[in-house]
Formats: structure tokens, sequence, C-alpha cells
């Protein structure tokens, strides 16, 4: 959950939600960052349902979020709570791009990674490698597991739709190389700066992202700098719209 206070936080305060919900602090973990527990036994998505708002991006400056953004800022194939961001490469998809994807005989699968709040966190180190990456639990199922494996030994390419997806099947990836990908579960703080040997994307579907993010580095190191350079330099000239209701490239 993210929110913000008028002061400093003490570890003896309780905080007040709209909607009437009482927080209380568990442990500072960093920075402006603390686990809090509620006072009550509502179950915790519901608590957040009923007193949060949408997390919607710093850049996406217009107040509160509005009840439209529950769904606009959602994939049409999110199942499970627990991001904080939306993985904003599937919003491109709908019901009919997955219907045309079906006709021209396309296979697809899904993954899950629960985008955290330090995907909003810049790199503010000089050295880039020197950035701590924050963990997000991701899980690659036994079917989706599968369902890679089949696509890479009739030669199929693999092509991934965002970078979060990227991050749960290079994590599996890593943990049992290739051939064969296993199913996989747990937290990843996989960081992906070029040089990277990629073992399992072979596409990439990614928005225009900002400067000094650990995400531009992952596009860096697919794409390559030059190309990437090349692709920018477009996006600008043609006045593509950036960010999470922006466009989108294809980094085959």
């Amino acid at each position: 959950m993210l929110s913000k206070t008028r002061g400093r936080l003490f570890q003896d305060e309780v905080l007040l939600v709209d909607g009437g919900l009482r927080l209380r602090p568990v442990r500072q973990l960093a920075p402006g960052r603390w686990r809090m527990t509620p006072e009550s036994t509502e179950n915790f998505v519901d608590l957040l349902s009923r007193c949060g708002e949408v997390p919607l991006p710093c850049y996406i400056r217009r107040g509160h979020a509005e009840q439209a953004d529950r769904e606009r800022y959602q994939t049409v194939y999110a199942r499970q709570a627990g991001a904080v961001a939306a993985p904003t490469a599937g919003l491109h998809f709908t019901p009919r791009v997955f219907e045309r994807l079906g006709q021209r005989g396309i296979p697809w699968t899904f993954v899950t990674l629960h985008v955290g709040a330090g995907t909003f966190q810049p790199i503010k180190v000089e050295d880039y490698k020197q950035h701590r990456m924050h963990a997000e639990w991701g899980q690659l199922s036994e079917d989706s597991a599968a369902a890679v494996n089949a696509c890479k030994e009739r030669g199929g390419r693999v092509v991934a739709v965002g970078t979060t997806t990227v991050r749960v099947l290079e994590t599996a990836g890593q943990k049992r190389p290739p051939p064969q990908l296993q199913p996989w579960a747990g937290e990843t703080d996989l960081f992906i700066y070029p040089p990277f040997s990629f073992r399992i994307v072979g596409g990439l579907v990614t928005n225009f992202h900002l400067p000094r993010s650990t995400l531009l580095l992952l596009v860096a190191a697919f794409a390559g700098n030059d190309l990437l350079r090349r692709a920018y330099n477009t996006a600008i000239e043609e006045a593509y719209r950036f960010y999470s209701y922006g466009d989108a490239m294809l980094i085959l």
C-alpha cells in the first residue's frame, strides 16, 4: 500500500485512513517504507478495495484516481491481486487482439509478477550496476512452462509482453537453464542490464520507459544501445506517446 503523511512517521503512532481504517506501524523497512498491520479482521484485499485507490504512477498528475481507473489501469487478463502497478505493455491487449492471435495460430500463455513500488524507483547511483534492485513475487506455472518449452521445441520464438514477463521467464531460466524450462515461484531481484544473455525470451513488446530506470536498462540489454536510440529518436520525431498509456514497440 502506498500512502502519504504530513510528517515523519513513528512506530508508536496509528494512521487513520479514509474509510475508517486504522493502521499501526510494525517496523521500518527502508527510508519511507514501513510494514503496517491493520486494526481490523476484514480481509486485507477487501480493505484495500474499500479504503484505497488505484496507485497510479506519479507522472499521471491529475489528483486522485477515478473509479474508471480500476478497469482502465488493468490488463484484461489480470487474475491475481497483489501488484501495485500494471504491467503496462499488457494494456495494449484486448479480447479482439487475442481473437486475432488465435485466428493466426499464435498461442499464448500467462505468468504472474506482482509489480512492486520499486518499479518507480529511479537509478540514483552513478554506477548503475550498484543499484539495489527491488524484489517482486512471481510465478511460472507448470502449464506455462510447458507452453514455453513446446514453443522452443518446434522452433518458435517466445515473445514476452512487458519487462515484468521477461523477469519471470529469465529468472526461471537462471534457476534451471535450458533446454527444459521448469515451473517456478518465489521472489526475484534479477537486475537485467547490458550485457545479458537471454536464455528464454526471443522477442519483446514494451512501452517507452523513463531515463535512469531499470526498465530502460533491461530493454537496452535486449535491443542493444544503437537500435534503442534509433527507436526513441523515431518515437520523438513521430510524436509517439510515452509512459503507461503510451505506445509500444515490438523488438525481435
